[in-house]
């Protein structure tokens, strides 16, 4: 494989590769030949790069066939155009590329960030308008090979998604060459789709024979009338103007379900008790009842697989062999087949794939909220049930161990006549702030949770974990939260990652324009440490605020802070006052 990284000035350019067979590094700069010779001797290998898919593969196709490449980074960088319609002839290079984002708000450098590598940028700008002098094109050349290693890095810790997109081409036998394309790419092609354009029916809601819904009828009529909704929705849009219009939408069901308020729309429902914490009584239990493949299940009993796809019952046998091997226990097997059925609903909401299919994909949304909806409907026959939350395809509930014969009794007559499967899962506590904040544990002590209070964080989405381990290791062992963060010296547990996004010219620190993009923020008691804050442009005005959820007075380190201990001036009471804040807000809504 080859690893790899382009940067491009008005005179100058150079790539950075680093080679995995033969484990050398190396660079060309401003070396058309040189690069052409080497392109030629790997060819056939597959070229890794970081938003290589938006960027690399553009440049590097430009090099080989002698286009002129500033022209070339303009026209995606600043006119926001895809590198395909700069030049047809792009497509007589070949080139395996894979792209090693796979998280469109996340850049190479929050990634370092997370990691505690050092993110400092290159001080040479990128719009210098002469020829770079040999000393800077040696300080590009270092922070560029430093992205080529961060990339290798980024793709270890997710080579699960590179060993997937592979298994998805060995295990249907495509050509390597489908390593550039996306997933949901590579679905369409799996499964023979061709693009339909004669579809107008985006809207037009049929609902099933086979659900059941009596008491919560609000809900089933809102659907019914959601092709109106978008009709009036469209005629208030010409009166208004254009930045406006991209704001509005169909106004959402806010309706109580079983005690717990809920919100419905085209998108999914979502419904929890806030401020829910419980811990699961001797007699109790506490149940996540899913439904297995949900999406692709649906698709197949109620005809709602994309109109493109040419063969229906391919799709059926894989839906079929995924969950075989679900049973069985094969893993590794199953992955492919797993990743087909649950790519395929998203790539009917894609106007760019070929089983793009408004219709049907809001019907599958649709389907599998007035589903859950009807089974939630039937479980308040039992006496003790308690709606915990809800979403699109599965429930959180509580109920009395002695019940659990009738649940299981309503559930078996629900899949019976939905055609769905549901499976069980037995929790012992639930923390839940709302719907986009919870965690569960399990007798085992194994936990699953959602949102930034309280998810668990991984080498690549590491942001304030100090906070993050305080709160859980409060709800689940008791522990005070100053016991947790003064006990930690390590400075990356401290860490607040933030990125300045294109809607800002700038950021300054203590009144100073900085140059970089990304930082890494910590809480200081030194009153000399002042605020990092983004700088805005509003006509021929600018304004400044306080970028969200830094201190007041802060130190930023972006070196490498691996292994570093913190400093005396780190403000472990800022962290701890945001820990607390933060479990009030889990506990009384922030009352």
């Amino acid at each position: 494989m080859i690893f790899y990284d382009f940067e491009v000035f008005k005179y100058d350019w150079m790539v950075c590769i680093v080679d995995t067979n033969t484990r050398k590094a190396q660079s060309f700069i401003n070396d058309n030949e040189g690069f052409k010779s080497f392109y030629e001797k790997n060819k056939y290998e597959i070229w890794v790069g970081f938003n290589s898919r938006h960027y690399d593969q553009f440049i590097l196709r430009a090099v080989i066939l002698d286009l002129d490449l500033k022209e070339l980074n303009d026209f995606i960088i600043k006119k926001r155009v895809s590198g395909w319609k700069f030049s047809q002839l792009f497509y007589k290079v070949q080139l395996f590329n894979y792209d090693a984002k796979l998280s469109r708000d996340k850049s190479l450098k929050q990634l370092e960030a997370f990691m505690g590598h050092d993110i400092q940028e290159t001080s040479v700008p990128f719009d210098i308008d002469r020829k770079l002098t040999t000393q800077e094109l040696k300080d590009v050349e270092k922070y560029c090979l430093h992205d080529v290693y961060e990339t290798i890095e980024v793709f270890m810790k997710e080579s699960t998604e590179f060993n997937s997109h592979l298994a998805l081409i060995q295990e249907f036998n495509l050509p390597i060459k489908h390593i550039s394309k996306t997933q949901a790419q590579l679905a369409a092609i799996i499964l023979d789709s061709k693009k339909q354009h004669d579809l107008d029916d985006a809207y037009d809601i049929i609902l099933p024979d086979t659900l059941d819904i009596n008491k919560y009828k609000t809900v089933v009529d809102y659907y019914l009338t959601y092709k109106s909704k978008v009709e009036k929705l469209e005629v208030e849009k010409l009166k208004v103007s254009k930045e406006k219009a991209k704001k509005m939408e169909v106004k959402k069901l806010k309706i109580d379900i079983s005690d717990v308020p809920h919100v419905f729309a085209a998108g999914g429902v979502h419904g929890a008790k806030k401020n829910y914490v419980h811990t699961c009584q001797s007699d109790e239990l506490i149940i996540m009842a899913d439904v297995d493949q949900l999406y692709p299940t649906m698709m197949i009993e109620y005809d709602l697989l994309s109109r493109g796809v040419s063969h229906p019952e391919k799709f059926e046998k894989i839906l079929e062999t995924s969950l075989k091997l679900k049973a069985e226990g094969r893993k590794k097997e199953r992955e492919p087949y797993k990743r087909i059925c649950n790519i395929t609903y998203g790539a009917e909401g894609d106007k760019f794939n070929h089983m793009f299919d408004a219709r049907n994909r809001l019907l599958v949304c649709v389907y599998g909220q007035l589903f859950m909806l009807d089974l939630i409907e039937k479980l308040e026959a039992i006496s003790s049930f308690e709606l915990i939350q809800s979403n699109t395809d599965g429930v959180l509930i509580k109920i009395k161990e002695k019940d659990f014969d009738l649940l299981d009794d309503i559930v078996f007559e629900w899949e019976n006549r939905t055609g769905l499967h549901m499976s069980f899962d037995f929790y012992q506590k639930v923390i839940q702030k709302d719907v986009n904040n919870y965690l569960i544990i399990d007798n085992a002590g194994n936990r699953k949770s959602i949102g930034s209070y309280l998810k668990q964080l991984s080498d690549l989405d590491y942001d304030l974990p100090i906070i993050n381990k305080a709160i859980v290791d409060f709800f689940i062992h008791d522990i005070p939260v100053e016991n947790t963060i003064m006990r930690c010296n390590n400075l990356i547990e401290f860490q607040k990652v933030v990125k300045l996004t294109s809607k800002f010219e700038y950021a300054t620190y203590n009144r100073k324009k900085q140059t970089e993009k990304v930082f890494r923020v910590f809480a200081s008691t030194d009153q000399d440490d002042g605020e990092l804050r983004k700088v805005k442009k509003e006509g021929n005005k600018l304004s400044s605020g306080k970028i969200g959820n830094t201190p007041v007075n802060c130190f930023i380190d972006n070196g490498d802070i691996t292994g570093k201990k913190i400093p005396s001036k780190l403000d472990k009471k800022w962290y701890i006052k945001m820990a607390k804040k933060r479990i009030n807000d889990i506990v009384r809504g922030g009352k």
